[in-house]
């Protein structure tokens, strides 16, 4: 034990080089603790989320699946906050257009693996973190492949691959991310499956009573501590989630269109996001192209999608259209970079079960510099009785 008294429990992985520059996961001993030099390194982060949240952080082995320029935001941020382990899997190569979004690779990197590229300049950023490269396609690994991470998050992919992916991670109960950037437009998405937290506050005269909240959130449990001489209450509540395949048919809740004023809220790219899923799965192409034919099957799609989600149609502009349509595809970097901060953030609050996390779709239009989160499930039961 360490004279600070922080122990970290868990099994952290190490990595061991190989010789094709990659590394291969080795658990380390099970008894670690946090060095004088790790606590003056997230001392910062320490005092704002405490040393059981750093420890669980330090512990978690977490899968990134892609790595361009997003996907380099979500790493730098994890490994900086101080992760066990992270595995990057990628198996397409470095580009020339991947030089102007990404980090992490440069010119001598071209038509090298993007995963195993980017590791080594990854590791610079924290060497106490264990970084593995995958090459191979995600497709093609089965879902017991997914048991030995803590969570894992997919980027830049079509909704198929992301289908498949939530799937395989359901099946052997861990927790999902997608997220994707279309030049100034973005999402990230949530499928934590049943996830508690915890919020300390204040106790106040009121009980806290044990129901639920709304349709996906639930009060589990309410309990006491003393602090600098005042009585806080930690609630812990639970979070239940919808595969991606699920949330992208389901409504939006009743409150959301409820009035004409909260229609004309809702931002239009949640139907374009569909729309572009759609076209993925009608044509097996990623994105349109700039023939008339694409164009105006996107614009029916998206007008359809709109109409689903009953949103009055003077919020789906064809400016708006036209942007998203010129949008697909690329990458921006201030547009990557809140995503990527966004989505590491809600996976150290996760991780640590402090905080409300995303539920469950989170869209960003850095054009109007809005953000906005939709709870999107297929049902929504009546708020009635107490929790059994």
């Amino acid at each position: 034990m360490a004279e600070n008294g922080y122990h970290i429990n868990g099994t952290p992985l190490s990595n061991s080089a190989v010789a094709d520059g990659t590394s291969v996961l080795q658990p380390l001993p099970q008894a670690q603790t946090i060095s004088a030099d790790e606590i003056a390194l997230y001392d910062r982060q320490i005092r704002l989320w405490g040393v059981k949240a750093q420890e669980k952080l330090r512990s978690a082995n977490i899968l990134l699946i892609g790595m361009k320029a997003l996907a380099n935001e979500i790493a730098k941020n994890l490994v900086l906050a101080g992760i066990g382990s992270l595995t990057v899997l990628d198996d397409q190569l470095v580009t020339e257009e991947d030089l102007g979004s990404q980090f992490f690779v440069s010119e001598l990197h071209v038509g090298m693996n993007r995963a195993a590229a980017a590791i080594s300049q990854v590791r610079t950023l924290n060497p106490r973190v264990a970084l593995h490269a995958d090459t191979e396609n995600i497709l093609l690994k089965p879902p017991e492949f997914y048991t030995v991470f803590d969570m894992v998050i997919a980027t830049d992919l079509d909704l198929a691959p992301l289908s498949v992916i939530n799937a395989a991670c359901r099946f052997v109960n861990k927790p999902f991310y997608a997220a994707g950037s279309h030049g100034f437009y973005g999402f990230i998405f949530a499928d934590l499956i049943c996830h508690n937290y915890v919020i300390e506050r204040e106790k106040s005269n009121l009980s806290t009573q044990l129901k639920a909240e709304t349709v996906t959130r639930t009060i589990v449990a309410s309990n006491t501590k003393t602090e600098n001489g005042k009585q806080i209450e930690m609630v812990t509540k639970r979070e239940l989630y919808s595969p991606i395949n699920l949330a992208n048919t389901s409504p939006l809740q009743p409150e959301q269109i409820s009035s004409r004023r909260r229609k004309l809220q809702v931002l239009p790219l949640l139907s374009c996001l569909r729309a572009l899923w759609e076209f993925q799965n009608s044509t097996g192409r990623s994105a349109p192209t700039n023939s008339q034919e694409d164009s105006k099957l996107f614009i029916t799609l998206a007008t359809e999608k709109h109409q689903e989600l009953q949103l009055p149609n003077e919020t789906l502009r064809s400016e708006f259209l036209r942007s998203f349509l010129d949008n697909v595809g690329s990458e921006i970097a201030p547009v990557t970079a809140f995503l990527g901060g966004q989505l590491a953030q809600d996976v150290i609050n996760v991780l640590g079960q402090r905080e409300q996390p995303i539920q469950n779709f989170l869209l960003f239009d850095s054009e109007d510099s809005k953000g906005s989160v939709y709870a999107l499930h297929p049902i929504f039961p009546p708020l009635d009785g107490p929790v059994l």
